[in-house]
C-alpha cells in the first residue's frame, strides 16, 4: 500500500463538541477514518483499551485532567502519534514536560492551516512508528528461531550424545541439504525426540 493510500484512525479527545467537530470537519473521510471522540481523559482509555487509533488529538484542559500524563502514557504504551493542544500562556511548559516522550504540541488557539500541516507531522511519526513495530517483530521472530534452534541442539546433544559444534552443524547442514529453515529442521527434531 502506497503511502498515498494510507487511511489513519483518529480519536478526538475534547471537553468541547465544538472543537471536536471543527477538528472532524478538517478531515477527509479517505485519508482519516473512522474518527471516534471522547469527552474526557476516563471515555478516552474506555476506548484506547479496546481499539488501537493512529492519532490521539487531546484538546487540553479535559473535565477529569490537563491531559499531559494521559499524552505522555500513550505516547509510551501505544503505537499512535499524539497532539496535545493546551493553552498559548502554558504551551512552552507543557511543552517542555511532554516533547521527550514524543508528543507534539500546539499552542491555542490555532489556525486551520497549522492543524493541517500538524496532521502531515503525525502522518511521518505514525510511518516511523510502523517501521520500528516491524523491526521489532523481526527481531522477535530471530530470537524465537534462535531459541528453538538451541533446544533442537540440546536434545541433539543430550539424546545423539553430538557436542554443540556438532549438533550446531548438522542443523546448518540438514536446512541447506533440504532447502528449508534451520527453524522447521529445529521444529522436526522437537517433534521426534519429545
Amino acid at each position: 500500500m502506497s503511502l498515498k493510500e494510507r487511511v489513519y484512525s483518529i480519536l478526538i479527545v475534547s471537553a468541547t463538541d465544538r472543537f471536536t467537530s471543527a477538528f472532524a470537519d478538517l478531515l477527509s473521510e479517505t485519508r482519516y477514518s473512522p474518527v471516534h471522540a471522547a469527552a474526557s481523559v476516563s471515555a478516552a482509555k474506555r476506548i484506547l483499551a479496546e481499539k488501537a487509533f493512529d492519532f490521539v488529538i487531546i484538546n487540553a484542559p479535559l473535565p477529569d485532567d490537563i491531559g499531559t500524563r494521559f499524552a505522555i502514557d500513550i505516547c509510551t504504551n501505544k503505537q499512535a502519534a499524539v497532539l496535545l493542544l493546551v493553552k498559548s500562556d502554558i504551551h512552552a511548559g507543557i511543552h517542555e514536560k511532554v516533547v521527550a516522550y514524543g508528543v507534539f504540541t500546539l499552542p491555542k488557539p490555532t489556525p486551520k492551516p497549522i492543524l493541517i500541516h500538524a496532521l502531515s507531522w503525525m502522518e511521518s511519526a505514525r510511518e516511523r512508528l510502523r517501521q520500528l513495530e516491524k523491526k521489532s517483530l523481526s527481531i522477535q521472530e530471530k530470537m524465537a528461531e534462535i531459541r528453538l534452534v538451541n533446544k533442537a541442539k540440546w536434545i541433539l546433544i543430550s539424546e545423539l550424545k553430538m557436542n554443540e559444534p556438532d549438533a550446531h552443524r548438522y542443523i546448518e547442514k540438514q536446512a541447506m541439504d533440504r532447502c528449508i529453515t534451520k527453524q522447521t529442521i529445529a521444529e522436526e527434531i522437537i517433534k521426534t525426540y519429545t
